[in-house]
């Protein structure tokens, strides 16, 4: 199941993308200048950079490639060669950005991230940036046939859902899904801490509720405690609570933040394993802030 490409005339970004080597397994443009934003930005959609994400197969090769058609984007390091920049990106985040490009008129940054990389990224949240992005929406531009990919796109989704679940109380609005999900790659983002805006979430969700909608309804709609009204623009959600519930839900994040979970709760020397302390948190009342915290 491929994620759902958002309607929008995507001539500008195809003609940024004619820049760069065709070798890419996804690529999407995020942010404001692709999705209208409230707040300060909103009305300056066309002046907005554009920023792209490109994963790749073999980075080694793409950015030598690049090099050769683009080597104006990189900085210094572009005198060592694309096996020295490949091995700079598999830090931190494993994604390389150059930024502040000029290209069809525009300014733009693009980040290149491994393909495998990525997907380790999706399925188990092992940094929550690029899986963050691709929790809120994007423009698709151009998605192979890479069925592990595509895979890890929706468990991404899947996973977004779950945790928004435990933080949410028993019922609660669409918009309050859709704010908790846009929130959860900021919960960890020291930039939301200091001067970066706090209503940044908002600003983000309240523009753009049919893109969340379109991104989430097929999962939404296989949700048995999910009533989906979609023909209304609204859902009627009744989540389990329970300690069960919960804890089916606990058992179902991605392993990394089950990992910060347990280590945020099991002390010192005690070494349990991850199922006895995400049992204890699913009996916890606090489960929700547990979770965020994590």
């Amino acid at each position: 199941m491929a994620l759902p490409v958002l309607s929008s005339s995507g001539v500008k970004f195809r003609r940024v993308l004619a820049h760069f080597p065709q070798e890419l397994s996804l690529a999407f443009a995020y942010g404001s200048g692709v999705f209208r934003q409230a707040g300060a930005s909103a009305g300056h959609g066309e002046d907005n950079m554009l920023d792209f994400v490109f994963a790749v197969d073999d980075s080694v090769t793409w950015h030598m490639m690049n090099l050769l058609k683009n080597r104006s984007h990189y900085s210094f390091l572009k005198v060592f060669g694309p096996k020295q920049i490949s091995s700079i990106q598999s830090y931190g985040a494993g994604i390389y950005y150059n930024t502040l490009v000029p290209c069809n008129g525009r300014m733009i940054k693009y980040g290149v991230i491994s393909t495998d990389t990525l997907i380790d990224d999706l399925l188990h949240w092992k940094t929550l940036y690029v899986a963050g992005r691709l929790q809120k929406p994007v423009k698709i531009l151009t998605q192979n046939e890479n069925s592990k990919l595509q895979a890890a796109l929706v468990s991404n989704l899947k996973s977004a859902v779950t945790a928004a679940f435990l933080m949410l109380p028993e019922s609660f609005s669409e918009e309050d899904l859709y704010m908790q999900i846009a929130g959860l790659s900021y919960s960890g983002d020291f930039r939301m801490v200091i001067g970066e805006d706090r209503s940044k979430v908002q600003n983000i969700v309240k523009p753009n509720v049919p893109h969340f909608q379109k991104l989430y309804s097929n999962i939404l709609q296989d949700c048995p405690q999910v009533v989906y009204k979609h023909h209304l623009g609204r859902l009627e959600a009744s989540i389990d609570k329970s300690p069960e519930g919960q804890f089916t839900q606990l058992m179902a994040l991605p392993r990394t933040l089950q990992q910060k979970i347990t280590s945020l709760v099991d002390p010192p020397g005690k070494n349990r394993d991850v199922e006895e302390v995400l049992l204890q948190v699913a009996h916890d009342p606090d489960c929700g802030f547990v979770v965020h915290q994590g």
